[in-house]
């Protein structure tokens, strides 16, 4: 009888430390979205789980540990929508007013959590670490909007530069929560500076062809 029972005991241990490391993970969660991870300790974590330290940190050895696995509940729970979606749209102006409503949304939703986390990455290390996957994110979101622009040069870095700007974190929160803006006012005034980028490189190419000498034949 003691044999039949060994194995329903190991699986309910395994339950239970499972559940206890959940619980601690979204202790941080919790945390990291109130508070910021920068002004969360170990020691706040443990609490707010209801469990000892000791416990804390035979689940995660460390803060890296345990901001990875907050981080990757996160993003598992708040997934950003996916640039390749947008690829398939093959108007770019269209594409832009697409990504944009889709990642304001996105912002509107985790706006606490993404506040925290920019005025963390400055000065906390881990927060840092972790962001770049974000920052990579952006990129290739950038680069997909970017897809079908075919100027060329400092033009197309302008054009570049007007898209990236619409992408941050920060855009989004100057304009609807510092302005007050509405997610749809806030991205068709992002896909007009894009416009206002690629008209004035075009009217500068023209500008510019009108300046330059013209040659006589001989």
């Amino acid at each position: 009888m003691a044999d039949e029972k060994r194995p329903y005991q190991k699986k309910r241990r395994a339950e239970l430390e499972e559940e206890t490391r959940r619980r601690i993970t979204e202790s941080a969660v919790e945390l990291h979205g109130t508070l910021g991870p920068a002004r969360t300790s170990m020691s706040a974590v443990a609490e707010n789980a209801g469990v000892r330290r000791s416990t804390l940190y035979r689940h995660f050895p460390d803060e890296a540990a345990l901001f990875e696995a907050c981080s990757s509940h996160w993003r598992a729970a708040n997934p950003p929508p996916d640039p390749r979606t947008w690829a398939a749209i093959a108007d770019a102006d269209q594409r832009l007013r697409v990504a944009l409503g889709e990642l304001y949304a996105d912002y509107r939703r985790t706006e606490p959590m993404r506040s925290n986390l920019l005025r963390d990455e400055a000065t906390h290390t881990i927060t840092a670490r972790l962001m770049r996957g974000w920052h990579e994110y952006l990129a290739a979101a950038r680069d997909v909007l970017m897809d079908g622009r075919t100027d060329r040069g400092r033009p197309r870095a302008r054009i570049q530069a007007a898209i990236g700007h619409a992408l941050a974190f920060a855009t989004w929160r100057s304009l609807a929560i510092e302005q007050d803006l509405d997610d749809n006012d806030a991205a068709e005034l992002m896909c007009r500076l894009v416009a206002a980028a690629a008209a004035g490189s075009g009217q500068r190419s023209s500008q510019a062809r009108r300046r330059a000498p013209t040659t006589t034949a001989k």
